[in-house]
């Protein structure tokens, strides 16, 4: 085989990959669509769930998935931003930096299962926060800590060097140069990662099922140690009623509603990633 076949043969494989990997996301968007959008009944984001979940609607879960979502943020972002910040800014280049980087990968390729685990342990009973939402809270802030870290870094390297040369040139310390320069235009790359880190929350289930969350009995948190409904689990435990039609109408209900919610966050994540992209290219 000649190298034009050769090339030929593997841009037809990738190419063929990549049709199925599309395919594959659109048969799961049109499934979603077919099975939730039926189910979906007038106030049924605005009304509290019924008869166990086979009935009424996903408020609280809503509220609840929410409350995990954007406590895990505002708990991880100081964390992740400064560990970006010290590796950028004040690390030289060497083997250090470069360990730190790979020990980001590595938790961020560590099973979910094994974050909930010990950080139950840690914070559910050594802690003593129990079952609670800010059990759950603290786990999701772990598990989110690469994918803001990784979006983060991204954003500072791409930051052109002129910007931190006139920063010198103004005589500006590296604590100034952070605050007035790399902050403010590193602004939509933190926010993409933001974006990212609500969004791979939304979409976790193993950690927080027996650590912060519970089907029914609850509404909404009324203190600290206070478990909390989300659609994660909403769903869960209507699907495995696989002999109720309306349990599982139910579940494909609620599953377009979390579908829906990290699409909207997505979106929005690569819109603010494309306003980095033309920012730097200026």
């Amino acid at each position: 085989m000649n190298a034009k076949t050769v090339e030929k043969v593997v841009i037809g494989f990738i190419s063929t990959i990549t049709i199925l990997i599309v395919a594959l996301l659109v048969a799961i968007l049109a499934i979603m669509l077919a099975k939730g959008f039926p189910a979906l009944h007038r106030g049924f984001l605005f009304e509290e769930s019924q008869d166990f979940g086979r009935a009424g609607g996903v408020i609280y879960q809503t509220a609840g998935t929410l409350i995990l979502m954007a406590t895990a943020v505002c708990c991880s972002l100081p964390v992740a931003l400064g560990s970006v910040l010290y590796q950028t800014e004040y690390l030289s280049p060497g083997k250090f930096r470069t360990f730190l980087t790979q020990l980001t990968y590595i938790l961020n390729a560590t099973p979910t299962i094994l974050f909930g685990l010990v950080g139950y342990l840690f914070f559910g009973v050594y802690l003593d926060a129990g079952v609670s939402w800010v059990t759950g809270s603290l786990i999701l802030a772990v598990m989110i800590l690469p994918t803001l870290q990784v979006s983060l870094r991204e954003a500072v390297e791409a930051l052109p060097d002129k910007y931190r040369e006139a920063g010198m040139a103004l005589g500006l310390t590296r604590s100034a140069q952070i605050y007035r320069i790399i902050l403010p235009q590193c602004f939509y790359g933190v926010v993409t990662g933001v974006l990212l880190g609500l969004a791979r929350a939304a979409g976790e289930t193993a950690a927080i099922m027996f650590t912060a969350t519970t089907f029914s009995g609850i509404q909404l948190p009324q203190s600290f140690s206070d478990p909390v409904p989300t659609l994660q689990t909403h769903i869960l435990v209507l699907a495995q009623e696989a002999a109720n039609p309306e349990s599982v109408a139910q579940a494909w209900g609620a599953g377009l509603v979390l579908l829906g919610l990290v699409f909207i966050l997505t979106l929005a994540a690569w819109a603010f990633r494309s306003r980095v992209v033309m920012e730097s290219e200026l």
